[in-house]
């Protein structure tokens, strides 16, 4: 009797604990909520919150009368240890492919998620990929039994009539785009309280072609024997781990969206809170992040020079009046190469320039905010082209030492491929706590 009499004391003092937590006897106790760690992005690094000097030195007399130095303060976030590679952009790259492919050409229900039994559809009848049955069986595998099937649905993609070579079925590129939505924070705070203004006024729609485009190795350069960078520098293996090039502003942009959603997925799939959404950095998060915490230097390695103390060249550029195999490469090279900077990122400086968040405007500094600063602008197919003017930061194989400098910065349109364009993508830090997953 005297343990039934215990249990039952247990019992009851568990029930009543209980009932507090949750806002039992009428207190306040907040809503209950999973406890959350910031982890570390897989691929990423922390790059802590600080202050800098932000803007050209001494040593540039005519673009330091323009750009003032500014001492800015930049927040935490993550950062890709590397520049976006070759296969990680084919993995958004065949993602669109084989949701084209599903939703437009096959027509089968087995590639879509089955509603639980019991589960109502949604209002709008909208259907969902099945991604894990897709992994298992592949769509353009023409050894496999579902790839076989598939073979004559699947046709209308591919290059068709004259436009086919050897009778190669090669996939028309031009189908490849993805369709993306999202909110423009800055001109929602702009216009609150204006009653005449909807939620969708401040929607950014955009449909992007997402296959880079290869022909940038022959259109960047007069009477340049680059074909065979052409024919192979994005499709073959060889260079799976070379930055990926030929890629515009808008479409890097495609790529951040995509990349959000696809970790929301995952999130999802574990009941966990999101991380915060990716995005291409800001010019100041750039250069606070290639400058590794050193204060004043030229350089991600500190500087003034471009060699080590045994006369290396420590990136990837152009030396001299145009030694470009100098420095270990005569175009691009595996994003890991050279000696990373002191917040452990690598090419910061050379192998290809990055693309940023921010709109160029020669007088940004004078304006823009000293905390986490930018000007940034969502720029219409209509808008004038002074407004699809882009930062790039961190200069490339083609260019000369003087771009390679921490402060150094020029600008694209947004619509433009280069050969020597890339670019990586940060996430914002939540939390205190930091657990590293890499």
């Amino acid at each position: 009797m005297r343990q039934i009499y215990s249990l039952v004391v247990v019992v009851v003092f568990a029930v009543i604990f209980s009932g507090c937590r949750n806002g039992g006897e009428g207190e306040l106790t907040g809503v209950r909520q999973r406890n959350f760690r910031a982890e570390v992005p897989y691929g990423m690094v922390y790059i802590p919150g600080g202050s800098f000097l932000m803007g050209q030195t001494d040593q540039d007399v005519t673009f330091s009368q323009i750009a003032q130095t500014k001492q800015v303060t930049i927040p935490p976030f993550f950062m890709d240890q590397t520049e976006i590679t070759n296969s990680q952009y084919k993995q958004f790259v065949f993602w669109v492919r084989d949701s084209i492919a599903i939703t437009n050409y096959l027509n089968d229900q087995k590639y879509y998620i089955t509603p639980r039994k019991g589960a109502t559809n949604t209002s709008s009848g909208k259907k969902y990929i099945n991604w894990a049955y897709v992994s298992k069986n592949p769509i353009w595998n023409a050894h496999s039994k579902a790839g076989a099937a598939n073979a004559s649905k699947l046709d209308g993609m591919y290059y068709q009539g004259d436009d086919r070579v050897f009778d190669k079925n090669e996939i028309d590129v031009h189908l490849l785009k993805y369709q993306y939505s999202i909110m423009e924070l800055r001109d929602a705070a702009n216009h609150r309280g204006d009653k005449t203004k909807k939620r969708s006024d401040f929607i950014f729609r955009d449909t992007v072609e997402v296959y880079p485009d290869t022909l940038v190795w022959l259109s960047d350069f007069s009477y340049a024997a680059n074909e065979p960078m052409v024919e192979g520098y994005f499709s073959h293996p060889a260079f799976k781990n070379y930055p990926v090039v030929g890629v515009t502003w808008r479409q890097a942009t495609a790529f951040t969206v995509w990349r959000t959603r696809l970790n929301e997925a995952a999130k999802d799939k574990r009941h966990l809170p999101h991380r915060l959404r990716y995005d291409l950095p800001t010019e100041a998060e750039f250069e606070y992040a290639a400058r590794g915490g050193r204060i004043g230097t030229d350089y991600p390695w500190g500087g003034p020079y471009i060699k080590n103390a045994k006369g290396c060249l420590l990136a990837n550029f152009k030396p001299g009046r145009g030694n470009y195999t100098d420095d270990g490469g005569a175009y691009t090279v595996n994003v890991k190469s050279y000696f990373p900077n002191d917040f452990g990122l690598y090419n910061m400086a050379g192998n290809v320039a990055e693309w940023t968040s921010s709109a160029f405007n020669e007088s940004a500094s004078t304006f823009v905010h000293d905390l986490a600063p930018t000007f940034e602008y969502n720029a219409k197919a209509s808008d004038p082209e002074v407004l699809k003017r882009k930062v790039v930061k961190g200069g490339s194989w083609k260019d000369v030492g003087y771009f390679l400098q921490n402060s150094t910065r020029t600008y694209e349109y947004q619509d433009t491929a280069k050969s020597y364009i890339g670019f990586r993508c940060v996430t914002h830090f939540l939390g205190r706590d930091i657990k590293d997953k890499n």
